[in-house]
């Protein structure tokens, strides 16, 4: 093989590391397309229409801190969710792990935990002792579409008896209200969303939390599987380590009234 054939081979080769480079440092300078909803106090518009809240305030610093950008996109999370699925979006925040998501999804290390309670009007009387023992009860429970409210929530759902008992509607608001209408018996939320709700709307004493846990998890950030590469992950987990390592989740945890361990 002539000098000349071996020079321009090793051109190509250097061209084609060097678009490999190119492609990969693209990849990362990308604005990630990440969905949100209406969610007290995690994720919501202040009274200048600014996109605040406890998750907002993590995701934003934990973008700063692996140097990427986003897109914002309101959208409910039961198609937020498809939308990760199909590769339409990115990115959501403030997700349970679960292994069917995890079929299309990457999950960050977590950065908070929550709890799932069950929230009744103030003198309403329940006898329920655990949660199955709704499916021989006349109460109506109220969920929201989509979200994960554990493995014995989950196992439960399946039998059509329980099922029956349970409403689902597309956000908190619609829950509260027919809970204060008498519409349903209780309904299964995070604590501190429900208490942020009634700061926000002057609900005062009405709604109290059931003696009964539900649900306590590890809360992540999900990447699409379709859209989103492992070096990305890897970048998230890292800005999250160096996050909580500075104590800067514990601090906005703190700001929010959250307990950095559990949320309630």
């Amino acid at each position: 093989m002539s000098n000349d054939l071996l020079n321009k081979n090793r051109l190509l080769k250097l061209c084609f590391i060097f678009i490999l480079t190119l492609t990969s440092q693209l990849s990362f300078a990308r604005s990630l397309n990440v969905g949100w909803e209406l969610w007290f106090p995690y994720q919501y518009r202040n009274k200048a229409q600014e996109l605040v809240g406890l998750d907002l305030e993590i995701f934003k610093s934990i973008l700063n801190k692996a140097n990427l950008t986003a897109n914002y996109v309101e959208l409910p999370w039961k198609r937020h969710l498809r939308y990760i699925k199909s590769g339409d979006m990115d990115i959501a925040f403030g997700a349970s792990y679960t292994p069917e998501r995890a079929q299309y999804a990457y999950f960050t290390i977590p950065y908070r935990y929550e709890t799932v309670g069950l929230f009744v009007r103030k003198g309403k009387e329940l006898t329920l002792k655990k949660l199955s023992d709704l499916t021989q009860s006349n109460y109506l429970i109220g969920i929201e579409m989509g979200y994960f409210y554990g493995d014995t929530f989950a196992h439960l759902n399946k039998d059509s008896q329980f099922k029956h008992h349970i409403n689902e509607v597309i956000d908190i608001e619609q829950n509260i209200s027919m809970l204060l209408k008498g519409r349903i018996d209780g309904l299964l939320a995070d604590p501190n969303t429900i208490k942020a709700f009634c700061q926000k709307y002057n609900i005062t004493d009405e709604l109290i939390r059931y003696p009964l846990d539900i649900y306590k998890a590890e809360i992540h950030i999900m990447l699409s599987k379709k859209t989103v590469d492992k070096a990305i992950l890897l970048k998230f987990n890292n800005a999250i380590k160096a996050l909580q390592k500075e104590g800067k989740l514990t601090e906005i945890l703190n700001k929010w009234r959250v307990n950095p361990t559990q949320a309630n």
